[in-house]
This record gives structure tokens, C-alpha cells and sequence, in this order.
């Protein structure tokens, strides 16, 4: 066991970005820190035969209204970007690469990224896109371009994606919490039960 919660997401999906604004908040008020693990959901749609919520008959409007409203309550800025979804490899091997520098400053990146595609619609999926938002909190635009063609950081997100796979991980936001494993940012409630009860 670990004092350690990890938060398992991928910069493209909305549930993501809302859990990403809350699992801080959450983990600091029972004593925890967070582990941030951004991945390739696709690789885990692959295995279970999965499809982006969006493409799919009913559930795809349920949620374009369900998003809307999450942002409403949470009081974020929102807007569905296009294209959407998107792949989100530069974003993900940037967070990892500045992961092995500085983690707090790969939260503010990994916080900076998911605004930038749900709250202005920024196309993450283009390295150059994702440098220019680095920059704005001071990091090197060029390094980072070159980093994420770094074959190191590339294998660093592909093995983080197939642990978190082997470990169950099948769609984002997922969080562990001693060894427990809750999906969706609409379980954040039981997370805080869990910590406050120590389990069940």
C-alpha cells in the first residue's frame, strides 16, 4: 500500500479534464499525494472493443449535454473542440518527458494542455500546438519538440499505457487509491468515502 493516489487519464477525453481539476483538491484535504499517469486510451479501446463515447448512437448526445452541464456545475470553461477526439501523443510524451524533471511543473504543463483543448479548442494533437503551450509557462518550445520524438519518451509512454492496461485500466479518468481502482470522474465521491472510511 501507498499514501500515493494515481490518476490515470488521457489528455483527449472530457472526463479527464473535469477530474483533472478536482483530484488535487481531494487527495491534499485526507493527507495524499497524486501521481498523474497521462496514456493512449486507444491502446485500452483496442482490447476491450471499445468506441470514443462521442461516435456512439445515443450515449454520443447523452453526453455533448452531460459535458455541458459537468462544466456548468464545476464552474469551468467548456467548449467541445474539433476535431474531437484527437490523439494526444506530443502532449502525453511532453508530461513525461518534463515528468523526469520536474513533476510539479508537468502538472501545470498537464493542467495548461487540458485547457487549452476544452476550454479554447486548441488542436493538442499537433506538436507545435503543445509546444506553444509549454511556453506560456516557460518551457523550452524547441527541446520539448525534440523530446517528443525522443525514441526514451516514446517508449516511456507506450510502457506506462501497458502497465496501466495490465492493471485494468480501460478509460479515463481512472484512479487507484490503495490498490482500488475507480472509473470515471463520476466516482470521485467513492474515492472521498474510501479515504475517509480507510476502505470496505
Amino acid at each position: 500500500m501507498t499514501d500515493t493516489i494515481e490518476f490515470y487519464f488521457d489528455f483527449s477525453l472530457p472526463y479527464g479534464y473535469f477530474a483533472s481539476v478536482q483530484v488535487d483538491g481531494l487527495a491534499a484535504k485526507f493527507g495524499r499525494t497524486v501521481a498523474w499517469k497521462p496514456i493512449m486510451i486507444g491502446a485500452a479501446f483496442k482490447e476491450t472493443g471499445s468506441r470514443p463515447l462521442i461516435e456512439q448512437p445515443i450515449k454520443g448526445d447523452y453526453c455533448r449535454h452531460d459535458w455541458q452541464r459537468l462544466a456548468r456545475l464545476l464552474d469551468l470553461p467548456w467548449v467541445l473542440p474539433e476535431p474531437f477526439p484527437i490523439v494526444t501523443l506530443a502532449a502525453a510524451r511532453a508530461f513525461w518527458w518534463l515528468a523526469e524533471r520536474d513533476e510539479t511543473l508537468a502538472r501545470r504543463f498537464a493542467h495548461a494542455a487540458f485547457h487549452a483543448y476544452f476550454a479554447e479548442g486548441l488542436d493538442i494533437s499537433e506538436a507545435e500546438t503543445v509546444a506553444e503551450v509549454a511556453a506560456t509557462l516557460d518551457i523550452d518550445g524547441p527541446a520539448l519538440l525534440a523530446a517528443v520524438q525522443n525514441p526514451a519518451i516514446k517508449a516511456r509512454l507506450r510502457q506506462e499505457t501497458e502497465e496501466a492496461i495490465k492493471r485494468g485500466v480501460f478509460g479515463s479518468p481512472f484512479v487507484f487509491v490503495d490498490g482500488e481502482g475507480f472509473w470515471g470522474a463520476d466516482r470521485l465521491w467513492m474515492v472521498k468515502h474510501w479515504l475517509e472510511s480507510g476502505g470496505w
